[in-house]
């Protein structure tokens, strides 16, 4: 076998190996998602404090990686990064099983510490994977990892099913407390298996060839329209929180099910993945703009789609409301998958290898403001008028595709 097959051989194995840690990661911090809206409503907090505190998680989640890729790629120190940033992230979601009642503002917080981690891993994570997947392709890379990412984010909520179906009881916030402790399991699992690929892989910076010269990273006008592309996609997306609280008080579905929704979203978002990052490597352009126009009328089904049907019908139909609420989380799952590997990996062909973590901070930390601004005014326009939020929603992700159509090229 060439030196060259071997190095791709490695690439891909630590791609899959990767991908396996971020399964199990998911399978702990997405199964709270599932049912984090409906927490902490129950917990005490209103509407526009769910979709604040959604908001800062992310601007905290995204808004501090382009310090931490920064300093990521002054040290080159990759896996201090995210290990330690894993850590808190797979901890603060079983600690959620400590909340009390009343206790909104603890879950705020241990909430906020989850994405603390993300922000702190991201940046190194997205980096040495940017190195394996350029021996085997950025498109196809980024979905693989995406598609076992998300496997863990289907059998999260399925599991968290399972738990609150063999309780069985009257007490809906005691069931979600013993949801978060069973996550202590996958969060452990998660952290011995990334451990053990830091000892297969200790300089995963080798995957991909030095450059003969230096190339600075520059921020150029396409770099920037891009970005402005990115921030509308996340400005009008809105959290999952937000969709699963808007269930729970019309009462479309029970407690039991709401991870179930979950977990068809996950699987839609692992198949979209898929699918577009493996357009993406052929046709880049195509790829982002299909996938975000798929997804911008998300709202309409999953906040509107009942209350339209009922006007077109002349009466309340359960089945077309709840037929309409599942077809805005299969969309809002296409977007997500979107974002996890074809968004990143058109960061990889636009900024030289070791100014990539800074690329890669930039991108997250405009993402997440974005993601904070959009969700907090979204939370409150909910509160206000659906109708505008829902507007707004799907005119921002428009915008978004405009952008991607402009100035990403046809091909990468």
């Amino acid at each position: 076998m060439s030196e060259k097959k071997r190095r791709m051989s490695a690439a891909m194995t630590f791609i899959v190996l990767f991908g396996v840690v971020s399964l199990f990661s998911d399978m702990t911090h997405e199964s709270a998602n599932s049912i984090r809206g409906a927490f902490l409503s129950l917990a005490g907090a209103s509407a526009t404090v769910i979709g604040f505190v959604s908001g800062l998680g992310e601007l905290v989640g995204y808004g501090l990686r382009y310090v931490f890729g920064r300093l990521t790629d002054r040290t080159r120190r990759y896996w201090p990064m995210v290990l330690f940033g894993y850590a808190l992230d797979v901890v603060a979601v079983p600690a959620l099983a400590l909340v009390g009642r009343h206790g909104w503002a603890l879950a705020c917080a241990l909430l906020i510490v989850q994405r603390l981690g993300k922000a702190i891993k991201k940046p190194a994570k997205d980096t040495v994977m940017s190195f394996a997947a350029s021996q085997e392709g950025v498109g196809k890379s980024f979905a693989i990892q995406e598609l076992l990412d998300q496997i863990g984010a289907v059998l999260g909520p399925l599991l968290l099913y399972l738990i609150m179906l063999i309780q069985h009881r009257d007490d809906t916030f005691s069931d979600y407390r013993t949801c978060f402790a069973f996550l202590a399991i996958p969060g452990a699992i998660t952290l011995l298996l990334l451990w053990l690929t830091y000892k297969r892989f200790p300089h995963p910076e080798n995957f991909e060839p030095e450059p003969k010269e230096y190339v600075p990273f520059r921020v150029s006008k396409r770099f920037v329209v891009y970005i402005v592309g990115i921030s509308l996609f996340a400005f009008g997306f809105a959290d999952y929180s937000l969709i699963v609280m808007h269930f729970s008080r019309q009462h479309l579905f029970t407690a039991a099910v709401l991870p179930l929704l979950y977990a068809l979203a996950m699987l839609t978002d692992a198949a979209s993945a898929f699918v577009f990052g493996w357009l993406f490597d052929r046709h880049a352009r195509l790829s982002l703009v299909v996938s975000t126009l798929v997804a911008a009328p998300f709202a309409v089904f999953a906040f509107l789609g009942g209350d339209v049907t009922s006007l077109l019908v002349g009466g309340t139909n359960t089945g077309i409301a709840l037929t309409c609420a599942i077809i805005g989380v299969v969309l809002w799952g296409i977007g997500m998958g979107a974002q996890e590997s074809i968004l990143k990996a058109s960061v990889a062909t636009m900024v030289p290898k070791r100014s990539r973590a800074t690329g890669y901070g930039i991108f997250e930390c405009c993402f997440g403001a974005a993601w904070f601004l959009g969700s907090w005014l979204l939370g409150v326009l909910y509160d206000q008028s659906l109708v505008v939020m829902v507007v707004v929603s799907v005119a921002a992700q428009l915008l978004a595709a405009i952008m991607f159509w402009w100035k990403v090229p046809k091909e990468e």
